[in-house]
């Protein structure tokens, strides 16, 4: 990191130096190309830098450089290296500043406008940073999508899911016959039907603890129709039906995330063996989370399908299965309910221990992984507090063998 700040400020203070320069020469050669000498704060900011004295290297080349047109995208990398380092106030005076000259065109304006937005948001001052984007919005052309965005990162960290989801609309591509690359598929981040299908969830939680089922329903509706891959709609569908006394639609709602995305099917188990429990056709289980665990295997299938064999067939079969897909497939998680399964007299005296120290190894490691930043919890989140990303935590045990192994 501080190679790459060192390297940011090189680059501007070569930038500074060749403003300076060429202003000079321009301005002031003389037949035997003799000019004045550059500003002296220049020179002392090249010596702070060498120095790696870092902070007065920044004053001074701030003071050394007047703002205006040309000087623009200079004064806009220092307020950037700034903030990227943390000194977020200092990055506001920057971008304050050059708010301050009215003389500058309206581009160079809202571009200081928005990296002004960006500061407020690094210095958690939402609501000064929602004013300027919204200014933006309704002004500027050019960073109106971008200026959204921004407002999604903020209507997310206030959970404002109404003000969200109307953002987020905006942001839709529009339809047309002419499929292009528009401004729509060249953003950085999530697409946006993503985006609403869990904003929508998230109305939908809402009014669901209100007790309106009819706007809880239109809601996930709405999440599937932005998008069909949405896991989280699909289950808090089955959810509902289950207990609307539906379980047929439940099942149908449940059974279809292993077509939607696999990895999530361990999330359904509880629901499942609800909706099958309540159809007298909880043997049928079993058979859905073993075609499961064949084409996507998991260790918390495994776990699930034991506990079924156990409740069906009895203990003894619970131990076969796991014995012989943990010869394949080791996993601690495989391994600790193998041993709760023994009898007093398989366990023995010392057993007792050692299921001790491996439950304890379990409770000691992430179960969930986000599959974009790495992020690891405990606990199993549609929003990932890493990275912002939607729906991207999965079970960290799912997939290969060697995955497994860690489980």
């Amino acid at each position: 990191m501080t190679d790459l700040l060192l390297l940011a400020l090189l680059v501007v203070a070569i930038g500074i130096g060749w403003f300076l320069g060429r202003n000079n020469f321009s301005a002031n050669t003389t037949w035997f190309g003799r000019g004045p000498s550059m500003p002296s704060q220049y020179y002392r900011g090249l010596n702070f830098l060498l120095d790696g004295s870092q902070d007065s290297a920044i004053d001074a080349f701030t003071k050394a450089l007047e703002v205006n047109t040309e000087t623009f995208d200079t004064h806009i990398a220092l307020g950037n290296v700034l903030r990227r380092r943390g000194e977020v106030e200092r990055a506001i005076r920057i971008h304050q500043n050059l708010l301050a000259r009215p003389s500058l065109p309206d581009v160079q304006l809202h571009l200081a406008h928005l990296e002004l937005a960006r500061d407020y948001i690094s210095a958690g001052l939402l609501d000064r940073s929602e004013r300027l984007l919204l200014d933006l919005v309704a002004e500027s052309g050019n960073h109106r999508r971008i200026a959204q965005r921004h407002l999604l990162e903020i209507y997310e960290a206030q959970r404002d899911w109404t003000s969200a989801k109307k953002v987020a609309e905006q942001l839709l591509p529009k339809r047309s016959l002419l499929r292009g690359n528009g401004p729509e598929t060249q953003e950085v981040g999530q697409p946006v039907n993503v985006l609403l299908a869990q904003y929508c969830c998230e109305l939908a939680l809402e009014s669901q603890q209100r007790g309106d089922s009819t706007a809880t329903k239109s809601l996930l509706e709405q999440a599937l129709g932005h998008d069909k891959q949405c896991v989280r709609a699909t289950m808090m569908v089955g959810e509902l039906e289950l207990k609307a006394g539906q379980p047929q639609k439940a099942l149908r709602a449940l059974k279809a995330i292993a077509n939607q995305n696999p990895d999530f099917v361990p999330e359904t188990t509880t629901l499942l063996r609800d909706a099958y429990q309540a159809l007298d056709k909880r043997d049928e289980l079993k058979d859905f989370l073993v075609r499961c665990f064949d084409n996507y295997p998991s260790t918390r299938l495994v776990l699930d399908i034991a506990l079924e064999l156990r409740d069906r067939d009895g203990p003894p079969a619970a131990k076969k299965f796991l014995r012989d897909t943990l010869t394949e497939r080791p996993s601690l998680r495989g391994l600790a309910l193998l041993m709760k399964l023994h009898s007093r007299e398989e366990s023995g005296e010392d057993e007792a221990l050692e299921l001790d120290i491996v439950d304890r190894l379990i409770a000691a490691r992430a179960s969930y992984r986000c599959s974009h930043c790495g992020f690891r919890g405990q606990h199993m989140h549609w929003y990932c507090p890493g990275c912002k990303h939607w729906g991207t935590l999965r079970d960290r045990d799912i997939g290969s063998s060697g995955d497994m192994a860690r489980g």
